[in-house]
């Protein structure tokens, strides 16, 4: 069955967690026995009924109020099947929502009726644009805390709207809903009778899925090595198809062979693995292959480059300096690189920085990278797991995508 994956995201509090799971609850979606759990978790809290605790399954977020993780759920229709990530809203969480947002082909961006756009709003606006992300639905959440106004929804859909085109976003959809009472998200609302647009089913329901990345060219990026019986050269297949007998390239070394065979737990004579499989090799020539190495196709090879230009989002509270060399893991290679900062951006007000001197927390940046050894590197805009990346201290301090 076809799937659809979506990221939701906003400032913390504005109704994400709630959204999904009235979009559960009315699509009939939650596991048997879930609605009476949910119940009594809410009265034990001396709350009514919250939606949210669906998505929000850690105690520690129940208590709080605040989604902390990353979190991914699963429901379908006659149509297709869809995948949701919960991204976190609150700040400090910045980095798990730009992980969810990575992995997703659409955006639900929620906005508070009440509150209006707020500084994560933008923020996470941002990142969607920087992740190059086409199919977005706003919704203007709670609007039966304002009467279900029509003018104050378009007051907020102006706003946003006029700040969404800064960053070349043009959103598809923008819904008025109340996700706490159920209105537009699966059933058109009957109090908002003004609005003659889709719900936020049927919008979803419009947009695609990504093509395949089958059809792209391989790119196997190697893992690591096992020597039991035979050599098994394992990793995962980010693009493309490998197959039992293909020539391949070994990037960066350039050497080549062929597939000899394609390992895996308690299977037998595999054919083939399509993108995505985590998978193990055995080649025909014994070539020196280690973790990093990337195995590709003969035709449409991926550049190999100690420089390149990128897009950086800074989520440490000790800044960057400028051409500081810092830990750059991609897929799985890694090297020491400097980074010279060539133009630093605010990412909630899009104003650009006077002097590119340091990047600070929550601060977006052009780049230069600079490894210090040739690596295997695709657009992001091509291949994606060979295009996005992670700058690391003593932990991750950075997500970015390659753009030239």
């Amino acid at each position: 069955m076809e799937t659809l994956k979506f990221v939701i995201v906003g400032h913390v509090d504005h109704g994400k967690s709630t959204l999904i799971g009235r979009l559960l609850y009315d699509t009939n979606s939650l596991p048997e026995g879930k609605l009476d759990e949910l119940k009594a978790v809410c009265d034990g809290l001396g709350r009514p009924l919250e939606f949210g605790f669906v998505m929000d399954g850690l105690e520690e977020e129940r208590n709080q109020g605040v989604t902390i993780d990353t979190t991914q759920i699963w429901f379908r229709t006659k149509q297709r099947e869809y995948n949701i990530i919960d991204a976190p809203g609150h700040v400090e969480f910045i980095k798990n929502m730009v992980t969810g947002a990575s992995q997703a082909e659409a955006a639900i961006l929620i906005v508070d009726a009440k509150e209006g756009v707020q500084e994560q709003t933008r923020r996470h606006a941002y990142v969607l644009g920087m992740l190059g992300l086409k199919q977005v639905i706003v919704v203007i959440n709670k609007m039966d805390l304002v009467g279900f106004s029509r003018e104050r929804y378009e007051k907020v859909a102006f706003e946003l709207n006029s700040f969404l085109a800064r960053l070349h976003i043009t959103p598809n959809y923008v819904i008025p809903i109340s996700a706490m009472e159920g209105d537009n998200i699966v059933n058109p609302s009957g109090s908002m009778l003004w609005y003659t647009g889709p719900t936020v089913l049927k919008a979803l329901a419009s947009f695609k899925p990504h093509p395949s990345n089958d059809k792209k060219p391989l790119r196997f990026s190697v893992q690591d090595v096992y020597r039991h019986d035979k050599r098994i050269v394992v990793g995962m297949v980010n693009s493309g198809i490998l197959r039992k007998g293909q020539q391949v390239v070994v990037m960066p070394s350039g050497e080549t062979t062929v597939i000899e065979s394609i390992e895996e737990f308690l299977k037998e004579n595999i054919e083939m693995a399509p993108t995505g499989s985590a998978t193990g090799i055995v080649t025909k020539d014994k070539l020196f292959i280690e973790r990093g190495d990337v195995l590709c196709g003969p035709e449409n090879l991926p550049k190999i480059t100690d420089e390149f230009k990128a897009h950086i989002f800074w989520m440490s509270k000790e800044p960057l300096k400028n051409k500081e060399r810092i830990i750059l893991k991609l897929s799985t290679q890694q090297a020491i690189a400097e980074v010279e900062l060539m133009k630093v951006i605010d990412s909630s007000t899009l104003e650009e920085m006077g002097s590119a001197i340091e990047l600070k927390n929550r601060q977006v940046a052009y780049v230069v990278i600079r490894p210090d050894k040739p690596m295997v590197v695709e657009s992001f805009n091509n291949i994606e797991e060979l295009g996005r990346f992670v700058l690391e201290r003593m932990n991750t301090c950075a997500g970015g995508i390659i753009t030239k």
